[in-house]
């Protein structure tokens, strides 16, 4: 165990970048998308809202078309107004990462501060609470993002802690890579493992199939959802673009997803945003400057996505709508 995870290590942090900061960011420029039928319209550009950002994780539309998305390093959470100004919408986040609202309209989300991982309310002040900070007595790695179903139950990832920068892991982590539901009202209960790393997760709009990116693998995967929350019939539902070797495997870069209203997924992964009908056939790739972290529709209409990553924030117009009765 202790040699896969330093093997896994090795490949965090000579082929993906994601976690040390010994170089700094690329410069993110605008591109152009291309066409994508009813997606984005040819010469559409994704543009530069700023960069600088300590961490880019967790985007989410607000209702009155804002978004906000949280600076992991920064342990706080950063609202882009309308206009593309920018504020501090909290501090003291607990090293929040991914987010979600439920139907009460709290937000929710993955806490990563070593020692203190945890799922849990976070905002509005005055209804803080945990809702899971372990499975079966352990703690959870480091919990990296999640989706809130209409009944009020939490799907996480848990794709273990990330390494310091340069050092490799004393010993591998409590709790393997998984994915896990909370049920309203109950625990964390342990749905899916095997996920070489197990990353951004979603559910469809009619809440019938989950899911899950997987950062070391070829495929986005996808599940059934039983009416108690669990999965089955575990499947390859889309294959990556741009799926790079490495000595222990492979890796795909991707990360965070979002669905619009007509199912398609749109996946933060190498290359931009890559974008799968609901049959799984890639559609098109969005191209970004840098590395895309996460995304989100926002917008009074939700017919722009916000793309986070590499420290920096990016808005594209679309011609599509994300999906408008779930916040994620």
């Amino acid at each position: 165990m202790k040699a896969m995870w330093l093997a896994t290590f090795t490949v965090l942090t000579t082929t993906l970048g994601l976690y040390g900061q010994a170089q700094a960011p690329p410069t993110p420029t605008e591109t152009v998308a291309p066409d994508i039928p009813g997606v984005v319209a040819s010469g559409t550009k994704v543009e530069v809202i700023q960069s600088g950002f300590r961490g880019t994780e967790g985007p989410i539309g607000l209702a009155d078309g804002s978004l906000i998305f949280t600076e992991t390093q920064a342990n706080r959470i950063t609202k882009i107004d309308k206009d593309g100004s920018t504020s501090t919408f909290l501090e003291n986040t607990n090293g929040s990462n991914g987010l979600a609202f439920d139907a009460k309209g709290r937000l929710i989300s993955v806490q990563t501060t070593p020692g203190q991982t945890k799922i849990g309310v976070i905002h509005p002040k005055g209804s803080e609470a945990t809702l899971a900070d372990n499975f079966e007595g352990k703690p959870f790695g480091r919990p990296n993002d999640l989706v809130v179903d209409k009944k009020g139950g939490v799907y996480f990832t848990d794709p273990g802690p990330n390494p310091a920068a340069g050092q490799a892991p004393a010993a591998a982590p409590p709790l393997p890579a998984a994915v896990y539901y909370v049920p309203p009202g109950g625990k964390a209960t342990k749905i899916a493992g095997g996920i070489e790393r197990p990353n951004g997760i979603l559910l469809s709009p009619d809440e019938k199939v989950l899911y899950v990116n997987n950062t070391f693998g070829e495929h986005l995967l996808a599940f059934d959802v039983a009416a108690d929350g669990s999965v089955t019939n575990r499947r390859n539902f889309a294959k990556y673009e741009k799926v790079t070797p490495t000595t222990t495997g492979v890796t795909s870069g991707a990360d965070g997803l979002a669905v619009d209203a007509e199912g398609r997924i749109y996946c933060a992964a190498a290359g931009g945003v890559q974008v799968f009908g609901g049959d799984g056939k890639h559609l098109g790739t969005i191209p970004v400057s840098v590395r895309a972290q996460n995304l989100a529709f926002a917008g009074a209409d939700k017919k722009t996505l916000y793309i986070v990553g590499s420290g920096a924030a990016f808005k594209v117009r679309l011609l599509a709508e994300g999906y408008r009765d779930r916040a994620k």
